[in-house]
């Protein structure tokens, strides 16, 4: 609709300034000014009439003409005669409106916009404000508004920030950031579009001196009731002291860890060293003790017989104590000879011949080797052998050594006990396989198990036995990466679990 003015007033020139503005150019409402009459030219609203580009008529009645299209007057004069005239003169296909009537309406409108313009200033000096960033971003990543404290501390001025893409102002790119597990720069906006929900990140971000930044960032998504996207509340705030006292505090505490570790790593070493001392001092002294016996032995015999020998001819009786003498100092040097043999097996020195084995054969000849002993003994044996107990890798000349202890042992157990019975037991699952020799005999106290494998440790009766089976059979099951376990009631009987690997470590023994 073409709408004309009859009245170059004051008024009409604010009508015109109004109506001019972006508001009112993109209104819905197909009517436009396009004239103004006035009998002065430079009536202030003729001047703003020309300065608008629109037609300006010094006589009204120009405006009937039909080539303007004119299809509404508006009478901005409040002289009643006026109206009447143009009422009167006016084609039948020109609507008029009154003065008082324009006005009635303008001023209503005008009440309402002052209203308006007013919470608008209020929402944005409350959102100017806020120390935190806020911008409203269009789905197509556009900033249509934003606060004063992200321009006054990102060092940006409305015109470098509005109408300008989000990624162009944040990552001075020229592409929408890609929201990729290979990419770098996540769209937190993208994100939201995807989960269609608010989202909270970190992200770096550079500001206008070119510097990185560390912005915590809370999106809102705003939708239309048709469910399209309609803008984007992205809320924000400078986090890069936070994030760098974070980073100063986290650099100290892996600094103070670092140092604690080293220090405990220190003590650790110390106390090994310690305890290293302390073992080697106690073995030595074991090994004295025990290889001490037998040599006085063998030297008070020597001293004996060089003493027999130098007190005149021999008789018969002392020749049968001389044989005696060489028995005992044989025997003597054989335990001996038991005792560094076991320490050499003991100190890991023996070297490892391997191949593949079955644990099933090997105890199947330890116990007929000691069958005879076993029955002596009254015990009886029972075997629960798993038949599909597969090969190990290992020193069967070893693993011979441990379990002959442990079968011996476990005899031993129940000398005292009118027999009993001897439990040997196979099993296997997906990476080792165990064996269990078990017996019903007197049992170990809690208190000793600890001990078991101490070097020189040993229950038995004196003569019986040095305390370095146990020990021996630790270090061979070691040697081959596998763990032994003592279980034991006292009067009840003792159990013994050998666990090996059924695959040793490729350079065990390079």
């Amino acid at each position: 609709m073409n709408i004309a003015i009859i009245g170059g007033t004051e008024f009409t020139a604010d009508v015109l300034e109004t109506t001019s503005a972006e508001y009112f150019e993109h209104t819905s409402l197909a009517a436009k000014m396009v004239a103004v009459a006035d009998p002065d030219p430079e009536a202030p609203g003729m001047v703003m009439a020309r300065r608008l580009g629109l037609l300006t008529v010094q006589d009204y009645s120009e405006l009937f003409d039909p080539c303007y299209g004119i299809e509404l007057i508006i009478i901005l004069s409040p002289d009643q005669e006026l109206f009447y005239q143009v009422l009167d003169s006016k084609p039948h296909t020109v609507r008029i409106m009154s003065y008082q009537a324009f006005r009635l309406f303008w001023e209503s409108i005008t009440n309402e916009a002052n209203k308006l313009r007013e919470r608008t200033q209020e929402i944005e000096a409350i959102l100017d404000g806020i120390q935190d960033f806020i911008l409203v971003i269009t789905p197509d990543m556009t900033i249509v508004e934003v606060n004063t404290a992200f321009l006054d501390q990102m060092g940006f001025t409305r015109l470098e920030v509005i109408g300008h893409k989000c990624y162009e102002v944040f990552q001075h790119i020229n592409r929408q950031c890609q929201c990729t597990e290979h990419e770098d720069i996540v769209c937190p906006l993208q994100e939201v579009i995807d989960s269609r929900e608010m989202r909270q990140r970190i992200f770096p971000r550079v500001n206008q001196e070119g510097k990185v930044v560390y912005i915590e960032v809370t999106i809102y998504p705003i939708w239309e009731q048709d469910g399209s996207l309609s803008k984007f509340i992205e809320i924000s705030r400078d986090v890069t002291k936070r994030e760098k006292e974070d980073e100063e505090i986290n650099r100290r505490l892996e600094q103070l860890v670092e140092e604690r570790t080293q220090e405990l790593k220190n003590r650790q070493e110390q106390l090994l060293h310690q305890d290293k001392m302390a073992s080697l001092g106690k073995l030595s002294a074991s090994v004295v003790h025990e290889i001490n016996n037998p040599i006085s032995g063998i030297l008070n015999l020597t001293l004996l017989m060089k003493r027999i020998t130098g007190s005149g001819a021999l008789t018969e009786q002392d020749l049968k104590d001389f044989t005696r003498y060489l028995g005992l100092m044989e025997t003597e040097t054989r335990r001996i000879s038991r005792i560094t043999s076991n320490l050499l097996s003991f100190s890991r020195e023996t070297k490892l011949e391997t191949a593949a084995l079955n644990l099933n054969s090997l105890l199947e000849d330890l116990l007929f080797l000691n069958s005879n002993f076993l029955k002596i003994s009254g015990v009886q044996v029972k075997k629960d052998f798993d038949p599909l107990l597969p090969n190990i890798i290992g020193d069967g000349e070893q693993l011979k050594q441990v379990f002959m202890n442990l079968i011996s042992n476990a005899a031993e157990a129940m000398e005292g006990t009118q027999g009993g019975t001897l439990h040997v037991a196979t099993s296997h699952d997906r990476n080792k396989v165990t064996a269990m020799i078990q017996d019903t005999g007197v049992g170990i106290p809690e208190s000793t198990i600890p001990r078991l494998f101490d070097p020189f440790f040993s229950t038995k009766a004196k003569g019986k036995g040095v305390g370095l089976g146990l020990s021996v059979a630790y270090g061979i099951i070691q040697q081959h990466c596998g763990s032994i376990y003592v279980t034991s009631n006292p009067g009840q009987g003792t159990s013994i679990r050998v666990c090996l690997p059924l695959k040793q470590p490729k350079d065990r023994y390079h």
